[in-house]
């Protein structure tokens, strides 16, 4: 089947294309042309005003849909995750599993094996954001999950070849040489959660580290005689880093900050989402302990954030309205850089011919009017 969707603006991936088409065969684009030019025997979706551009992926979401992967750790989680972050412009992403323990942790990746396997292309992989943390740096994860990462833990993780896996660790607490096995397979290890010196981390890089999880929270600062973690993700430029953008957990200007210091593409958009969104409830349980939102953030019961309560399209707004940050920048961010760090930007984040058609529309207003995953429609 071959079918066109005609969009006033239609951001490429690289640049902005005034009324021009996408032209999709058999789950791939096949070209991008001004709309005059599309055949009249082809059926075309004419879209209502706003921009059309690659879908978002989001490498750190621990709910949404009225779901904790974490509480839920199955196929039908997996799926109520995903179709709640759709209507927020996200149509791939890593569901993340938090600190939890080892038959938790392996239900995670079935699930996400199940859910791929069961026709969820949004599914792209697992984040296992944990256990092998800093206490101090914990947040909101359970101290109690939180041990220290044993020969078996790196014989199961060294046997996830078969989906891309990231995995956060604390460095100070992993030995270079397991970092470096781990990376060896392909697994994508982050630093977070971390009280790390800024010469750890620079060992850990060296033995494979590849970046950091949300950038600035639960990490050691930047000083004038301790850079730290932070110092470590600003200055070493081979690294990624994944920011949330929720206007809770970092400064505008902080987030300007790293999007000046970080080299371009190596800056990108999450989330670090809960279960409320794409659900109507407003709380939820995270280890028997209620987490509810407040004036816009999630809160636990002393008062600490706990996970943030946006999808991508306000990550993109704030980005882009708050940080400052060019809206081309923004949605690269949220899209193509993610598909880079996965390696998939071969199939993803771009609307270019050969690619998987995965978009999102949008209005002025930052407010997603419909989602494409490998082609299929839905309106939001």
């Amino acid at each position: 089947m071959t079918y066109a969707i005609s969009a006033q603006t239609l951001f490429d991936g690289d640049q902005f294309l005034t009324d021009h088409s996408v032209v999709i065969e058999n789950e791939e684009v096949l070209c991008v042309i001004p709309s005059d030019q599309v055949s009249k025997d082809i059926k075309c979706q004419i879209l209502t005003p706003g921009i059309l551009a690659p879908g978002f992926i989001d490498i750190q979401v621990n709910g949404g849909g009225g779901v904790m992967l974490n509480n839920a750790p199955c196929r039908e989680s997996v799926d109520s995750i995903s179709a709640g972050h759709l209507p927020t412009g996200t149509t791939g992403m890593l569901p993340t599993l938090i600190s939890d323990s080892e038959e938790v942790q392996r239900a995670g990746v079935e699930a996400v094996r199940l859910a791929r396997a069961n026709g969820n292309r949004s599914i792209l992989g697992i984040h296992l954001e944990g256990p092998f943390l800093e206490l101090e740096k914990r947040g909101t994860h359970k101290a109690s999950m939180i041990r220290k990462m044993s020969t078996a833990d790196i014989d199961w993780l060294s046997s996830l070849k078969d989906l891309p896996v990231l995995l956060t660790l604390a460095p100070e607490h992993v030995e270079a040489r397991d970092i470096a096995k781990l990376s060896a397979v392909g697994i994508h290890v982050f630093a977070g959660h971390t009280n790390a010196s800024y010469e750890a981390v620079k060992e850990a890089v060296a033995a494979g580290l590849k970046g950091f999880t949300h950038l600035f929270n639960a990490m050691s600062p930047q000083t004038a005689r301790a850079p730290g973690t932070v110092g470590a993700a600003l200055d070493l430029d081979d690294t990624w880093a994944g920011i949330i953008a929720d206007g809770h957990h970092v400064d505008p200007a902080a987030i300007r900050i790293a999007f000046k210091l970080k080299p371009p593409g190596k800056l990108l958009l999450v989330t670090d989402a809960m279960a409320t969104v794409g659900s109507e409830t407003s709380f939820f349980e995270l280890y028997g302990e209620r987490i509810h939102e407040h004036e816009g953030k999630l809160i636990n019961a002393e008062g600490a954030l706990a996970g943030s309560a946006i999808g991508m399209i306000d990550a993109v707004r704030i980005a882009t309205q708050a940080a400052g940050i060019p809206l081309e920048e923004s949605l690269r961010m949220a899209a193509l850089y993610p598909a880079k760090l996965l390696k998939l930007d071969k199939q993803l984040g771009r609307i270019e011919p050969g690619y998987r058609p995965d978009f999102v529309h949008f209005d002025q207003a930052f407010k997603v009017r419909g989602t494409w995953v490998a082609g299929q429609y839905q309106a939001h």
